[in-house]
């Protein structure tokens, strides 16, 4: 809605530029006004008033202050004060008293700032997991387990997996024939020794299963320094590395299409499969190299000679070119659970890389 003094100046610019010469309508087009409208504003020769009304209507059944007073002080007595409205409602129609609707003590609670957790019980709580940030290899570590079918309906194998963020190389695994803290916490001590881990070097990061907060694993972690990392409950979100790596290992072509004999079979096929992820599988999040080359520090490299490659292509024929060559930059860091922040920072840097 446009005020008098505003629609005033509109109406007094539009006759100047009538003045000038330029037509109406290209003049409220630049202002931003209908003609129509202008020639409403015009109507009996003078500017009128807007006759829309400005009031603000309050609904015919809304509740007096009094009610809503009640409605607080009643929620507030003893008996009622751990109770949400679903709860309170009820029990006063029983008495056969009626104050006001469910919705409507939701309503004024929530107005009040008192539709918060009522119950003296400590309140459930889910926060997101720490945000964790890999600039190098051997720095954020994911793991899971997943199942492998048999042939026996209803036994399953369990494989073991873990993974660099940074570099995506599977740093170790392995299959057994249950889930187990214990066998956990063995594979890792054999990482920490293959790949020379430090105390306090890498936080590893898990769900919330019974192998990963097991007694044996738990200690394992103490023993050795690193430092964990858990998911919220049922959110498969707060671990999207390793649930990634899963997806790719299961839809692999070469994926057997029977259960597995037995944990032999199974052992000889992931090995396999590792074998071809780490040292022949280019990953698309890591500019296509592979994980082992990432790991050990050679994509640099290799990065630099693609973007040399294309920049001599592009020197040879720059008609085919009509912006920038493909970006190679390598990926500066990889985050888990990142803030808005983070995610936005590591898209301007590959921007400027670019």
């Amino acid at each position: 809605m446009i005020p008098l003094p505003q629609r005033q100046q509109i109406v007094e610019w539009v006759e100047e530029a009538n003045t000038a010469g330029a037509r109406s309508h290209k003049a409220c087009e630049l202002l931003g006004v209908a003609p129509r409208t202008l020639q409403r504003w015009r109507q009996r020769g003078e500017l009128l008033d807007d006759a829309r009304s400005t009031r603000s209507f309050a609904p015919a059944n809304k509740l007096s202050d009094r009610e809503r007073e009640q409605i607080i002080a009643v929620a507030n007595l003893d008996e009622f004060a751990h109770l949400s409205p679903s709860q309170i409602v009820p029990q006063l129609a029983d008495r056969g008293e009626y104050i006001g609707s469910e919705s409507s003590f939701y309503r004024v609670l929530r107005e009040a700032g008192q539709l918060k957790h009522r119950q003296a019980s400590r309140p459930a709580t889910a926060h997101k997991p720490e945000p964790l940030t890999a600039s190098g290899p051997n720095q954020v570590y994911s793991w899971d387990i997943t199942y492998l079918k048999t042939n026996i309906r209803g036994i399953f194998l369990y494989l073991y997996l873990f993974m660099d963020i940074y570099s995506r190389k599977i740093v170790g695994w392995q299959v057994y024939e249950n889930e187990d803290s214990e066998w956990a916490a063995d594979i890792l001590q054999d990482i920490v020794q293959q790949e020379g881990i430090t105390p306090e070097q890498v936080t590893l990061h898990s769900d919330n299963g019974g192998p990963m907060k097991g007694a044996s694993m738990l200690a394992a972690m103490q023993t050795l320094g690193i430092m964990p990392s858990f998911s919220r409950p049922s959110v498969s979100n707060d671990n999207p590395y390793s649930e990634s790596l899963f997806k790719t290992l299961k839809y692999r072509p070469e994926y057997p299409a029977q259960p597995f004999a037995d944990v032999t079979a199974a052992r000889r096929w992931v090995s396999g499969f590792v074998d071809w992820y780490n040292f022949e599988h280019r990953h698309s999040a890591i500019k296509f190299v592979t994980p082992a080359q990432r790991h050990a520090g050679l994509d640099t490299a290799i990065l630099a000679q693609r973007q040399a490659l294309y920049q001599a292509a592009k020197a040879r024929h720059p008609e085919r070119w009509s912006r920038h060559t493909r970006n190679w930059q390598p990926v500066p860091m990889v985050h888990l659970n990142p803030n808005k922040t983070d995610r936005n920072e590591t898209r301007n840097t590959m921007d400027k890389a670019a």
